[in-house]
């Protein structure tokens, strides 16, 4: 990872202005050649209506104190959803952190929960470690046979060479694990942990190095997944993901079927093995 919030907010700001045709923000072609895709940054600073001067001290990190007027100008100028202006606020103003933080804890009630949610559920803390799962969510994961410091999705997706196999559409969790990762490294700059998660990543997967450069961004809230299970096999799973109340940094996510469906029936099937296990 590279620095502080404000090192990053420049790859952001180039990354998002490079998918901007000129001609989408309504600005005429010149028909120059030009030397890189998308808006330059004078069309930016034009249509967010600030000096091109201030524009590019924002783009280099220097735009200390900037206004919500000039940040909101420039999310609309370079079409940002909620999530990427929300992810352009927390780099431009980094949230300050007084120390790191402590190891994630898992309240006994969360965990009591997640044993009584008939389907399979984890719960997520920071960097995207797995820290507790009910009967079913291992089953389908394995969380309990990974070693204990390996139990984490992003790891899993890009340094896991069982990964490729386990989700037949790797390329989407990929995807979806770098955006959400970058997500939450904005939320907490300055975590040793993320930074350290970031370097191992960044230097045993190269596609991962190439997702992390493109800046996209993405919250964890829900989708599908295709998940190959060495007992049952393909499962096509729906998922949801919920913030705790009192700790937005976890999250449970859970994998839904349809009632009656094949997949139902798969996980019947895995829930009636593991109960045959712990007995």
């Amino acid at each position: 990872m590279e620095g502080t919030n404000l090192d990053e907010l420049g790859g952001f700001l180039r990354s998002r202005r490079a998918r901007i045709r000129p001609q989408d923000a309504g600005l005429p072609d010149a028909g120059r050649r030009r030397r890189v895709p998308g808006l330059r940054r004078e069309e930016v600073a034009l249509l967010a209506g600030v000096s091109v001067d201030y524009y590019v001290r924002l783009e280099q990190g220097r735009g200390h104190n900037v206004s919500d007027a000039v940040l909101d100008a420039v999310a609309r100028v370079l079409r940002l959803d909620a999530t990427e202006r929300a992810h352009l606020y927390d780099l431009a103003r980094p949230p300050r952190e007084a120390e790191p933080p402590a190891p994630a804890a898992v309240r006994p009630r969360v965990r009591t929960m997640l044993d009584a949610i008939q389907a399979p559920a984890f719960l997520l803390g920071r960097c995207m470690d797995v820290l507790a799962w009910n009967a079913l969510g291992d089953a389908v994961a394995g969380f309990s046979a990974m070693p204990p410091g390996e139990r984490n999705m992003a790891r899993q997706a890009f340094l896991d060479p069982a990964a490729r196999t386990l989700y037949p559409r790797w390329t989407e969790v990929a995807a979806e694990t770098a955006a959400y990762l970058r997500l939450d490294a904005a939320r907490h700059p300055g975590d040793p942990r993320m930074a350290a998660l970031v370097t191992e990543l960044s230097a045993g997967n190269p596609e991962f190095r190439a997702l992390w450069e493109d800046h996209t961004v993405r919250e964890k809230a829900g989708g599908r997944k295709l998940i190959h299970h060495p007992v049952v096999g393909t499962l096509d799973v729906g998922y949801e993901t919920l913030a705790l109340p009192g700790d937005p940094d976890q999250l449970i996510v859970v994998y839904v079927v349809a009632p009656d469906s094949a997949e139902a029936e798969k996980l019947a099937s895995l829930a009636t093995a593991s109960r045959g296990r712990r007995g």
